[in-house]
């Protein structure tokens, strides 16, 4: 099945073509979940802290559905 994933600050950079926010198709199996889908992005999951699927925050065990919209954030700090 096929997700749209958007990656933001900085997690583009692991993945090779990939751009900030920028929408890339990715085939995943049935089933899959969060911490499926940061694996087959190679994705540290260190490096990946809040995730939303069709603009819904989260965790990272949520199944998958096919064309669900997915957007993957490291932590951020400010202050």
């Amino acid at each position: 099945m096929q997700v749209e994933v958007r990656v933001f600050a900085g997690l583009e950079s692991c993945i090779p073509g990939s751009r900030f926010g920028q929408p890339i198709p990715v085939e995943v199996p049935e089933g899959a979940n969060g911490y499926a889908l940061l694996e087959k992005l190679k994705i540290p999951r260190g490096k990946a802290f809040s995730f939303l699927i069709n603009g819904l925050h989260k965790d990272f065990d949520a199944l998958l559905a096919e064309g669900d919209r997915v957007s993957i954030f490291p932590p951020l700090g400010g202050g």
